[in-house]
């Protein structure tokens, strides 16, 4: 263990996961709870996107064309949610298929995808030290922002008309957590990786579900759980020499069917 973070590498991952596992485990809880697995899904295939057209924009900062345009799609999808008839799932697999394809077919004229393929799956051990910093000032904005807007979440998510008599800003409400999943999901998928990204987001939370008997447990066990399979999978993958996001998201995926057997048998 002492050799281990004997590395200033190992460091700043360690810190990076007990910073994004937690962080992305406080969304996740609303994620499931509002049935928005597809629209977390559809933001991280939409990183590629954001890269492709900011390269043909120019801008040399892909972590910033990526928030950017994660920020004006979730805002899309909001819209098109709010006015439209149409399955709601189906609608944004639609939107996350033509966005990939969008980016994929971008970045890869000329060749040129094979720099951008890390994308797919990150790396946690490539963070540096001055980049931790913003993703500690992200999760301050998930805190103060869960405990100002959990409440209102909550009762959206089950009775949209009644939050709307009693004076609640709806789509406001709704808009900024898109926002703030797109900014997340966009400032972690470097490191945890588009194919990676909604699995850390739905299977902690979803495990939780499995065995928590009220909203109090269902936040702690959802934290508890992502903190576990974060910290044991970066652990895991340092002496396995494994990729760290798939090692994660195998012990994120273990302990959901072992929750799932329990609530079914307990």
């Amino acid at each position: 263990m002492h050799n281990l973070f004997a590395y200033t590498f190992m460091q700043n991952a360690f810190i990076a996961i007990l910073i994004i596992s937690p962080m992305l485990g406080i969304l996740g809880t609303m994620v499931v709870h509002k049935r928005m697995a597809y629209f977390s899904d559809a933001l991280g295939h939409s990183a590629l996107t954001g890269i492709a057209i900011g390269t043909l924009l120019g801008m040399t900062n892909a972590s910033l064309a990526m928030v950017v345009f994660g920020i004006l799609f979730a805002l899309l999808l909001n819209r098109i949610k709010f006015r439209t008839k149409a399955s709601v799932d189906t609608l944004i697999s639609v939107c996350a298929s033509v966005s990939l394809a969008v980016g994929l077919a971008v970045l890869s004229k000329g060749g040129s995808f094979a720099q951008y393929s890390s994308l797919l799956v990150g790396d946690v051990l490539s963070i540096k030290k001055t980049e931790l910093p913003v993703l500690a000032a992200a999760a301050v904005c998930t805190l103060v922002y869960w405990g100002f807007a959990l409440n209102s979440l909550t009762a959206i998510s089950i009775h949209p008309t009644l939050a709307k008599s009693r004076r609640m800003h709806v789509n406001l409400i709704e808009d900024l957590f898109a926002v703030l999943i797109a900014v997340l999901v966009m400032l972690s998928i470097r490191w945890i990786g588009v194919l990676l990204i909604n699995a850390l987001l739905i299977l902690p939370a979803a495990s939780a579900r499995n065995i928590a008997v009220n909203m109090r447990q269902y936040h702690l066990f959802t934290l508890l759980i992502a903190l576990f399979s974060g910290i044991l999978g970066l652990f895991v993958s340092y002496y396995t020499n494994v990729a760290t996001g798939p090692v994660i998201v195998i012990y994120a995926g273990i302990i959901y069917f072992a929750t799932y057997w329990r609530s079914k048998t307990g």
